[in-house]
């Protein structure tokens, strides 16, 4: 019904940059809230950021000043511009997005992406 495809996910050195970015498709009335979570080995999920649709923002504390996270309702689409990037951003990174379905527009259900790897290492 509802799928994010996530793309920008590598290797990169400590204080190098990479944007994540994630499209959503499928039977989509309007999406709520977007957002990016990761999983580092052996860690539990940890939210990193989520934008609602009115563009309010809320980051994980240690990201904060270092990533941004923005969308483009027109394209379903969520980024995350991840600048000075540090050994312990290492993980892979969800996207996540709160949907209301065409067929179902009073239901909202929750959706995963697949995985993007990030590595940060020299």
């Amino acid at each position: 019904q509802v799928q994010l495809e996530e793309s920008g996910g590598g290797l990169v050195q400590p204080g190098g940059s990479l944007r994540l970015s994630c499209a959503a498709s499928g039977s989509i009335f309007s999406i709520n809230a977007m957002g990016w979570y990761r999983q580092a080995p052996g860690k539990e999920r940890e939210l990193v950021a989520v934008i609602t649709s009115g563009d309010t923002t809320n980051y994980a504390e240690s990201v904060k000043g270092r990533f941004t996270i923005s969308r483009d309702n027109a394209k379903n689409t969520v980024y995350l511009q991840m600048n000075s990037l540090k050994p312990e951003d290492t993980a892979v990174y969800y996207c996540n997005a709160d949907v209301r379905l065409l067929r179902f527009p009073s239901v909202r259900g929750e959706y995963w992406g697949q995985g993007t790897q990030v590595t940060v290492s020299s």
